[in-house]
């Protein structure tokens, strides 16, 4: 995995983190009982946006270093995932490109 593919990763597993989070100990507006005039019953009445980047991103680094660790260390690759047989082993490319210079 490269470094672009590390970066868009750890945004992917943020921003999945974030939406998870978002709705965690939220306290509506019509919860409270003090709808603000111009706006809707379930706007959030106490809104911290810096605690919820926070926590997101400590969660979402901790799971960044599971997931790409797994994947560095080769414990799991694509060919794992390859359910329907549709990839060629290495041994088979191999051999084909042994084929193809003889």
């Amino acid at each position: 995995m490269g470094i672009t593919s590390a970066l868009v990763l750890y945004a992917v597993i943020w921003f999945m983190i974030l939406f998870i989070v978002l709705p965690l100990r939220l306290t509506t507006q019509g919860d409270a009982g003090e709808v603000v005039p111009g706006t809707h019953k379930s706007a959030p009445a106490d809104f911290r946006p810096k605690q919820k980047v926070r926590v997101v991103t400590i969660w979402a680094t901790l799971a960044w270093v599971i997931i790409a660790g797994t994947i560095w260390s080769g414990a799991i690759t694509v060919r794992d995932l390859d359910w329907f047989d549709r990839m060629s082993t290495p041994e088979v490319e191999l051999r084909a490109r042994e084929a193809a210079e003889d």
